[in-house]
């Protein structure tokens, strides 16, 4: 699909999302719109836009991931700077939303940081927010204006088809925790495979304890789905548990590769065969040592689709129709 500039659609992107966004503008056969970002030497941020945007329909491309809350400071700057320059509307395509995972209180005295932030995104002048996989679905009920919550399933499952079709053990669909447990069903529906779940009990913010799977993984692949890898201690031990319990091998597939602190060495050291994500968190470098483990599929597609139909007024939820009910 490609259309005349003259249209008003306008792509931007974040100081560290600029290839992704290129990737989208390719699909959508428009150039990514010029904008810049710079740091004084306090820290302070100032984004400048570079054309004009009057009456444009302009969205920003950034994930708030490491360093979450300059890029986060960035995506609130950008939609000032926008606003301010006379964009018609604004939409804040957030790949990977940071601070997802504070979405209640589960403990006193205890932030709901999800929802300060999606206040700070809403307060900052964005019209609607595109985003994919969100922690949990309820985060979309935080932002006082409209959502499109995407599903990394329609991507990630050509690729899933093309790696276990050929199998020589019969397949389980593993869920890390029992909240993950509506994703991994419908994966499992999807590829004819069984289902399972491991019991694991959180220590600390940073420290998980798997314990017990429930139902077989003796002498199968297994195919552990999550939303996200952060530390990746979580997988590691589940990796071990199931190996433990008979499974011949293990994959891991998660939308969001967060990888901090020790995550990988901890995945070069498991018995993990590979790991699928998506490239919601630019890479620049830092996944170099997993590269013989690691399979990266680009959900920039999946974006600039979205981006097409919220520009035309057209349905976003036609475009991942099988997984639209398997948010959890």
């Amino acid at each position: 699909m490609t259309w005349d500039d003259s249209n008003g659609l306008k792509v931007f992107a974040g100081r560290h999302m600029i290839d992704l966004a290129m990737r989208m503008c390719r699909h959508l056969g428009s150039p990514l719109g010029s904008a810049r970002t710079d740091q004084f030497p306090d820290g302070e941020l100032i984004v400048r836009i570079e054309e004009d945007v009057r009456g444009r329909d302009c969205f920003v491309v950034l994930s708030t991931c490491e360093p979450v809350n300059d890029n986060l400071m960035e995506l609130l700057i950008f939609a000032d700077s926008l606003r301010r320059a006379s964009a018609r509307r604004i939409t804040a395509v957030i790949p990977y939303f940071g601070y997802g995972r504070q979405d209640r209180k589960d403990r006193g005295r205890t932030p709901i940081t999800a929802k300060l932030v999606a206040n700070l995104i809403s307060g900052a002048g964005y019209d609607r927010v595109l985003a994919l996989d969100l922690h949990a679905a309820q985060i979309q009920g935080f932002f006082d204006l409209p959502v499109d919550h995407l599903a990394a399933g329609s991507v990630l499952m050509p690729h899933f088809s093309s790696i276990f079709t050929q199998g020589e053990s019969p397949l389980t669909v593993v869920s890390p925790d029992v909240g993950n447990m509506k994703i991994a069903e419908k994966y499992a529906d999807l590829l004819g495979a069984d289902l399972a779940v491991i019991y694991k009990r959180r220590i600390s913010g940073s420290e998980v304890v798997s314990t017990q799977i429930i139902g077989d993984v003796q002498g199968r692949t297994v195919l552990m789905v999550d939303d996200m890898i952060s530390t990746a201690g979580t997988i590691c031990q589940a990796a071990e548990l199931v190996l433990k319990a008979g499974a011949v091998n293990v994959y891991v597939a998660a939308s969001h590769g967060v990888f901090v602190g020790p995550a990988i060495r901890r995945i070069l050291d498991s018995p993990i065969k590979r790991v699928i994500i998506t490239n919601t968190i630019p890479d620049e470098g830092r996944l170099e040592p997993l590269a013989g483990k690691l399979d990266v599929i680009c959900i920039s597609k999946l974006f600039a689709d979205a981006i097409h139909h919220i520009h035309h007024n057209k349905s976003v939820s036609a475009l991942f129709r099988s997984f639209a009910e398997s948010k959890r």
